[in-house]
């Protein structure tokens, strides 16, 4: 028998597409899956495993910023892999989308 497709494995499957030194909201990851919103793309992103090799961390919201993650921890980490990655942040601790969004 055949694992059924849920939104979560279509949202996964996105996001593993963000190349690195991108992002992408969850907005815009919403409207390429057919009846999701930007709350479920938050919701499947935050039941993902720590080894699942998705690049969570690559969605942010649409004002360039990220959202707020379990006592702010999770928010540090996720600044910290995208200045790996080479994102550079503002002083106002948000990315400017029109150079390092995946999704135009």
């Amino acid at each position: 028998m055949s694992k059924k497709i849920t939104y979560r494995d279509i949202v996964f499957d996105i996001v593993k597409q963000i190349p690195a030194g991108k992002v992408a909201s969850y907005g815009q990851i919403s409207k390429l899956i057919p009846g999701c919103t930007a709350r479920m793309v938050g919701y499947a992103l935050a039941s993902l495993p720590n080894d699942s090799g998705v690049p969570w961390q690559r969605v942010i919201n649409s004002k360039g910023k990220i959202s707020p993650h379990g006592a702010g921890f999770g928010s540090a980490m996720q600044r910290a892999l995208l200045e790996q990655e080479g994102i550079i942040f503002s002083k106002d601790n948000s990315i400017e989308m029109s150079i390092y969004s995946w999704i135009s």
